[in-house]
This record gives C-alpha cells, structure tokens and sequence, in this order.
C-alpha cells in the first residue's frame, strides 16, 4: 500500500495548494505535522502562483493500493 501525506495551505488568493509527501513515517502526531506546517508557513518555503502561503487548511493521510490486471512487457 502506498501512503501519501498531504499538507493543505491557503495562498493569497484563497486557492489551495498542496504538498504531497510520498511515504511518510508511520508515527507522525499531529504535533508533528503542525510543527512542519507551520515551519513552512514561518519560512515562505514555498510560493504558488496565487501568491505567499497564507494559512494552514488541513493534513491528511492518503493510502492507495495498485493491483495490476494484466501486463504486457
């Protein structure tokens, strides 16, 4: 299963803009997640194209499964 951790931000704009990190540490607490949010947010790490990051929306973890029917190599 792969597991995906997404962190949701606002931009100036009031779009939202997403960081996807693939496979993150089984052990994450929110604490942790804010701690990193909130970093990025401090530092301008990121900039979309509606501007600056402006606040934090949520995070999420989304697990998918891939079940291959048929290969054709």
């Amino acid at each position: 299963m792969e597991t995906t951790l997404q962190l949701v931000f606002l931009n100036q704009e009031a779009s939202f803009f997403t960081v996807n990190l693939a496979n993150p540490r089984v052990n994450l607490t929110v604490a942790d997640v804010t701690a990193v949010m909130d970093l990025i947010l401090a530092k301008n790490i990121f900039r979309s194209t509606g501007g600056v990051l402006t606040a934090k929306v949520r995070a999420r973890l989304v697990s998918r499964d891939t079940v291959d029917l048929v290969s054709f190599a």
